[in-house]
């Protein structure tokens, strides 16, 4: 790559302006900030190209509680505006566009409550309403299948990891189960491959009593989901057992998994290491590691092909970002954000750009960390 040298004027300018400048030209920038600051929410990008963000935490003085605002994102003026309400406040829920352009909110916890119930976001109308609800309070992930339906996986009860599955069906509004999952877990991945299966990978699960003498087990284990015969099937083992991480289809087909936690003693159980899965041999091979270990991380596939890995916590949050190049196999840091974040949320808008928004600064505290801000990665 050819180093470019940047002249000390442009550096000041760049540094007043708050804008980061590299050799490729990569930089964040703030765009505008949402009505309501949030943390554990969801941002969905909406088929008429706007940002939808739903619900989150938001810590008073005494309790941290569950919010039922959404708002808007317009990439045409870059403003947040407030749209309809939740029925049930709700944060570290999942989101889902369906097919029929409308968004499945589900799941999560409010108050301490894990939820099983459900909303449906209409853009048409930008309003909420009640659809059916999950058996199970579980904090399932969810991922689109071909066939239009939601299919949920893994989780946590409140007491432990499950080993259940569900799956939604838009044209009647219901929940219904589906083949379990060879090995109960809590945090796994959930990823769409090409050819329509689903791949659950990693995760956690406890022994003891939670919180007092629990004790968290990491898997390395994997599980493909087949929606011809509803069942699960183990595959090819992870090569670190890893939670909470990302896990990103490439334009090759294989997926990469990148960084989460575990309960190695190094660097506290952060970790900096990657994995490249292959659906053609079903297995797991080591590629690059990143320069940061972290997780509460998001990752989004670039029209390069690059992955784009943001912020995130690691002794705290983070405003460093790093792109993956699947033909090195390799790490780079690029721009950090202008915030460092944890908890956010993020969407790949359709004109490239990514929007990092919300989310929380640690070093601020626990009542002046949430953040209402957003930024543009370009």
């Amino acid at each position: 790559m050819r180093k470019t040298n940047v002249p000390g004027w442009l550096c000041l300018i760049a540094l007043f302006l708050g804008v980061t400048i590299n050799g490729q030209g990569q930089s964040w920038s703030f765009t505008g900030s949402m009505q309501q600051a949030r943390n554990y929410f969801s941002a969905t990008l909406l088929n008429n190209g706007q940002v939808l963000v739903v619900g989150g935490s938001y810590r008073g003085s005494f309790v941290q509680y569950g919010l039922t605002s959404a708002e808007l994102y317009n990439p045409a003026n870059g403003t947040f505006s407030f749209t309809g309400s939740l029925n049930t406040g709700r944060y570290g829920h999942s989101a889902t566009l369906l097919n029929n352009g409308k968004v499945l909110i589900a799941g999560g916890t409010n108050n301490s409550t894990a939820l099983s119930s459900a909303e449906l976001y209409d853009p048409t109308t930008g309003t909420f309403t009640v659809t059916g609800s999950l058996s199970c309070a579980c904090g399932y992930s969810a991922t689109l299948m071909p066939n239009g339906m939601v299919l949920f996986s893994g989780g946590f009860n409140g007491s432990n990891a499950v080993s259940s599955a569900e799956l939604y069906n838009p044209t009647s509004g219901t929940f219904v189960p589906t083949g379990s999952l060879n090995v109960a877990r809590a945090g796994p991945s959930s990823t769409l491959l090409g050819n329509g299966k689903v791949l659950v990978a990693g995760g956690v699960y406890y022994t003891g009593v939670i919180p007092y003498t629990a004790v968290a087990h990491y898997l390395a284990s994997a599980e493909l989901y087949d929606p011809a015969t509803g069942a699960f099937t183990l595959t090819g083992n992870l090569h670190t057992a890893r939670s909470s991480q990302t896990a990103t289809l490439l334009k090759n087909g294989s997926v990469l998994l990148a960084a989460g936690q575990n309960d190695n003693t190094q660097n506290y159980g952060y970790l900096s290491s990657a994995e490249l899965y292959n659906p053609t041999t079903g297995k797991f091979s080591v590629t690059g590691s990143l320069n940061t270990p972290r997780f509460l991380h998001r990752a989004h596939l670039l029209s390069s092909g690059q992955v784009l890995i943001v912020a995130g916590n690691h002794f705290g949050s983070i405003a460093s970002a790093e792109l993956y190049d699947p033909i090195s196999g390799t790490f780079s840091n690029t721009a950090s954000l202008n915030t460092p974040r944890q908890g956010h949320a993020s969407a790949l808008l359709t004109n490239g750009q990514v929007l990092a928004v919300g989310g929380y600064e640690s070093q601020l505290g626990n009542h002046r960390g949430y953040l209402a801000t957003a930024e543009l990665f370009h």
